[in-house]
């Protein structure tokens, strides 16, 4: 999907968003500000410490931990062609960097789905 995709996609929600009646929409936005995530965050902690932390910044505790793990193993055994394992890792999370925006904007579009439905569930 496309930035252009994800940005009309997003303005639909907006609209749906402000439908709701004033009491739920102030729920949905308090929900809202708790889970969104920055982009320029998710590009920095990816920038700066390629090992996975930007996996972490969006819940993906798994990936994170497989970055970590397999960066650590690389930089252990750097002597014995351990830097393939790290060049690897910088060959995965490289991209990321460059899609960080759409990456983040997806990211989000699931929480205000998420975070819609929630409201729109509640009593």
């Amino acid at each position: 999907m496309s930035l252009e995709d994800l940005t009309r996609e997003e303005e639909a929600l907006r609209d749906e968003i402000g439908d709701l009646p004033p009491n739920k929409r102030k729920r949905y936005y308090q929900l809202e500000k708790e889970a969104i995530r920055d982009p320029d965050t998710y590009a920095v902690l990816n920038y700066f410490f390629v090992c996975g932390l930007h996996h972490f910044y969006l819940g993906k505790t798994r990936y994170g931990l497989l970055n970590v793990f397999v960066m650590l193993v690389g930089l252990v055994f750097w002597e014995f062609y351990g830097f393939i394992l790290v060049i690897l890792v910088f060959a995965v999370e490289l991209p990321q960097l460059f899609r960080s925006q759409k990456i983040v904007q997806q990211y989000n579009l699931n929480v205000m789905r998420e975070t819609l439905e929630e409201v729109r569930g509640e009593h």
